[in-house]
């Protein structure tokens, strides 16, 4: 434990690298998959399953907190962390994404975003300075920039724009956040899938000056090749003493492909949504339990997954459940995805450590072909 934010690199095979993240509230380990707890839950779960399951991190999300139960309020109680009941390390993301992709009617200039809620159309402002506000009254442990995300494809013009505007807002938010011992604001590299605004923006991000690095605006729908070849374009700019964070992503392939690329963070919705409509991860690939052949499977899902769920009950039961919309199968899938989402970065940090991660690599994805051939 520490009283402030560091982090070490403890080994590298090629680009990959494995390490820690130290924080007050605990370490940790990169790679790292950080799960989704937007409204201060990982849906479905309770905080002390999702640590259990092998969490060292969660993500929750400025944008929805300031509009239910709002900042101010969670501040009452003590901040996120004691609001949820999760003492562990906490980063927030400051809206910029949501306010995109859900708000309402919205209005975008040099001050911030004017937005309708999508929730009950009340209007609401977000700005670097609030961003940064909400951030320190939920008292996360990572607080990220306010930026503004466009959707995919976009115009050279438009990439450019938004760019140079999320790097004036990242200015803002570095002098709002000020100074938070222990706590730390990573900046966001932005530039659609252009290489040259991509450099620009993680040049620029660096001469400001930041805890940590992340790279957004992807995962969007790109190929993921696109998505892969900006992270290479991206990552020789970016110091090799700080974090790197890829946002939004994503599949389990997607998370190997970008770790073995030098990234050390990741968060998705993936496998808590999935597992919400009875899709599930596994070591042989991807299950939809709503497919008619497994009502009669006896066998487990995964009799080698750290989570209960997978191991003591039938694919049929589970697909009873889903079938039958039981809040249980929400629950146990749920579970099961976030676990083996751990088991794999577990896994690769194992591996880079080791100075193995190619053939790890190897093996995780012979695994996946073998249970889609099986009919897994």
């Amino acid at each position: 434990m520490t009283d402030v934010f560091a982090f070490s690199v403890h080994a590298v095979d090629g680009a990959a690298r494995t390490g820690a993240i130290s924080t007050p509230r605990g370490e940790i380990r990169t790679p790292a998959f950080m799960p989704v707890g937007t409204a201060a839950t990982v849906k479905a779960m309770y905080p002390g399953e999702v640590r259990a399951l092998g969490a060292d991190v969660v993500l929750a999300n400025t944008y929805h907190l300031m509009l239910a139960p709002g900042a101010e309020r969670v501040a009452e109680f003590g901040g996120l962390h004691a609001f949820m009941n999760w003492p562990h390390p906490i980063l927030t993301d400051s809206g910029g994404f949501q306010v995109m992709s859900l708000a309402k009617l919205r209005k975008l200039d040099e001050r911030g975003v004017v937005f309708q809620s999508h929730v009950d159309g009340s209007r609401h402002e977000l700005t670097p300075e609030r961003a940064m506000e909400i951030q320190r009254l939920l008292g996360s442990d990572i607080q990220m920039q306010f930026d503004e995300c466009v959707r995919l494809p976009c115009t050279h013009a438009e990439a450019d724009r938004a760019m140079r505007l999320s790097l004036r807002w990242a200015e803002r938010s570095k002098a709002a956040f000020g100074v938070q011992p222990g706590r730390a604001i990573f900046g966001i590299v932005q530039g659609g899938v252009e290489t040259g605004l991509r450099i620009e923006s993680a040049r620029s991000l660096v001469a400001i000056g930041f805890d940590g690095y992340a790279i957004g605006g992807l995962a969007v729908g790109e190929p993921q090749a696109e998505m892969l070849a900006m992270i290479e374009a991206i990552a020789p700019y970016l110091p090799a003493e700080k974090p790197r964070y890829l946002m939004g992503v994503g599949t389990p392939d997607d998370l190997l492909q970008s770790l073995s690329r030098g990234v050390d963070m990741f968060d998705c919705v993936m496998p808590t949504r999935a597992g919400r409509h009875g899709m599930v991860f596994t070591r042989r690939g991807r299950m939809n339990l709503r497919n008619a052949r497994f009502a009669g499977d006896p066998r487990p899902i995964d009799p080698l997954s750290s989570a209960p769920a997978a191991r003591d009950y039938s694919r049929a039961y589970w697909r009873h459940l889903v079938k039958s919309g039981e809040i249980l199968a929400m629950m146990g899938l749920t579970a099961i995805n976030l676990a083996y989402y751990q088991e794999l970065m577990a896994g690769a940090r194992k591996a880079i450590a080791e100075g193995g991660l190619a053939d790890y690599v190897a093996e995780v994805r012979a695994g996946w072909n073998e249970g889609e051939n099986t009919g897994a």
